[in-house]
């Protein structure tokens, strides 16, 4: 393992053959790896060349993804490979995003020994995570369909810069995605992440309304680039409008790290104005993470405002729903997916080893 022949490429008449996997589109010369540092032209094709190779493995509860609607209390392993197709000057995993070269790509792992790895220890999906499963399109939809025959969930935690061409191959595979919106404005994505942001709205419009994938959203508020009323209220009522109210949107706390350790971290304050701010809008599910703060953690029944699934930090400690996921006061239905019966992982963060 270790390379195989990627999906989502064309030669061009000069030689050189370009990428279709993603917006950047990067044009490689004989030897030379893409931005993203996944794929590279190696003897006049395109070679996935983390294919089967992780940078390592851990359980998590659901809820650091964050997903708050998906399998609540339920177990995740979670992985992903090294670099990235966005150069995010605030990543807070700049040292698996930014890696280069196969470093850190530690674990050979093939997709049905983590299928089988995540039913043996209890968990209920996979996640495709730490860096973007679209750079690592071909590895995650085969570990998808190893988890599928064992009926283990798949989710997706992704910034949502993909091609129309290549979305279906990986979302089709997927039972939940959270989708990094950055910010609103086409500024913010080219200055702070070498991208753009009209792609990332085509991926959720079509991820809500054309796929079966389960979506919520997050958006890291960094103090003085995209923390402003005014864009929140924009970010908010898109999201309403375009998508619906029903989506979940987390607003979570930026802390200094990698090309941007120059700014303070998120004030709480700024988390909680961003939630009323965009529950005015007309959303119904709003979240803050990164912080403590057991209001901006739970969900709420949007009928009667009884609280469904209480949260402190990552744990449950309130459960407010029928099997049937409805509230247990009106009756009213919450939206996601849900069983009968909350998880019991707990807060806890476990590294494991998967063997290959």
């Amino acid at each position: 393992m270790g390379t195989m022949l990627a999906r989502y490429w064309h030669k061009r008449d000069d030689g050189q053959i370009e990428c279709d996997l993603c917006p950047r589109a990067c044009v490689l010369e004989e030897g030379q790896a893409g931005a993203c540092a996944n794929r590279a032209h190696r003897g006049g094709a395109m070679i996935a060349t983390s294919y089967g190779r992780a940078s390592g493995f851990c359980i998590d509860p659901i809820e650091k993804k964050p997903l708050y609607h998906f399998l609540p209390g339920s177990a995740v392993l979670s992985f992903g490979t090294t670099g990235c197709n966005l150069v995010c000057r605030f990543c807070q995993n700049w040292d698996i995003s930014r890696a280069r070269g196969g470093a850190r790509l530690s674990e050979a792992a093939s997709p049905e020994a983590i299928a089988e790895s995540a039913a043996r220890l209890g968990c209920r999906s996979v996640a495709f995570t730490y860096n973007d499963p679209v750079v690592f399109l071909e590895y995650a939809a085969d570990v998808a369909d190893a988890c599928h025959r064992l009926g283990i969930a798949t989710v997706a935690v992704s910034a949502g810069y993909v091609t129309e061409a290549a979305r279906p191959d990986l979302f089709d595979r997927i039972d939940a995605a959270n989708i990094d919106l950055k910010s609103f404005s086409e500024t913010f994505y080219r200055r702070l992440c070498g991208a753009r942001l009209e792609p990332v709205k085509e991926t959720l419009r079509w991820l809500v309304h054309e796929s079966k994938v389960w979506v919520e959203i997050t958006t890291l508020l960094i103090p003085g680039e995209n923390d402003s009323p005014a864009e929140i209220a924009a970010l908010s009522g898109w999201i309403a409008a375009e998508l619906g109210p029903e989506v979940p949107l987390h607003f979570t706390a930026f802390h200094p790290d990698w090309k941007m350790t120059d700014r303070l971290p998120t004030d709480p304050a700024t988390l909680a104005r961003a939630r009323a701010i965009a529950r005015a809008e007309g959303l119904r599910h709003v979240y803050t993470g990164n912080v403590r703060d057991r209001e901006g953690g739970s969900s709420w029944c949007p009928s009667c405002g009884a609280r469904l699934i209480g949260r402190d930090g990552y744990l449950l400690t309130e459960w407010g729903l029928s099997p049937e996921g409805r509230c247990l006061g009106c009756g009213a239905p919450l939206a996601g997916r849900f069983e009968a019966e909350p998880g019991t992982w707990g807060a806890r963060r476990q590294p494991v080893e998967v063997g290959a």
